[in-house]
């Protein structure tokens, strides 16, 4: 039987792919929000059912979902990570972008570069108390770039 032409069958439609970049403006280190962002292009979209993925397009910063409700959890992460790799050039070899790059590099090995969220029912399947954050590792201003790529029907 020669190959099936057209798209391929997904959950009982037609898979569709969609990629799109996201441009976040940092300044400097912190927990930003892009949930906002990551939604509206899911939803402009059109699709019901599928998975999103995320991925950042750098070595010192990451992603997270997180707690969205108390701005305290983002302040109690960003002061873990600052114990947990500190910015003293005493400690690292690595030091020719400046002395948080090296921790910047640390704390994304400790974290992630990707996520993926389930698409049901034409939304992100986010819990109540869940955002998707960009956590910025450098001291000064950065430009990020997401990777998103969402796959369903």
């Amino acid at each position: 039987m020669p190959p099936r032409e057209g798209p391929a069958r997904f959950l009982g439609g037609d898979v569709q792919q969609k990629v799109h970049e996201l441009s976040v403006a940092t300044q400097g280190k912190g927990l930003f929000d892009i949930t906002p962002a990551v939604t509206r292009w899911v939803s402009a979209q059109g699709l019901t059912t599928g998975l999103l993925t995320l991925f950042c397009r750098h070595t010192s910063a990451s992603l997270l979902i997180q707690e969205n409700a108390d701005p305290d959890v983002r302040t109690d992460i960003l002061a873990y990570f600052e114990r947990l790799a500190p910015e003293d050039p005493r400690r690292y070899v690595h030091s020719i972008e400046g002395p948080d790059d090296m921790p910047a590099h640390l704390r994304v090995a400790l974290t992630q570069v990707q996520l993926s969220i389930p698409l049901m029912g034409g939304r992100l399947a986010l819990g109540t108390w869940q955002g998707i954050y960009l956590f910025e590792h450098r001291c000064h201003s950065q430009n990020r770039r997401i990777a998103l790529h969402l796959l369903g029907d």
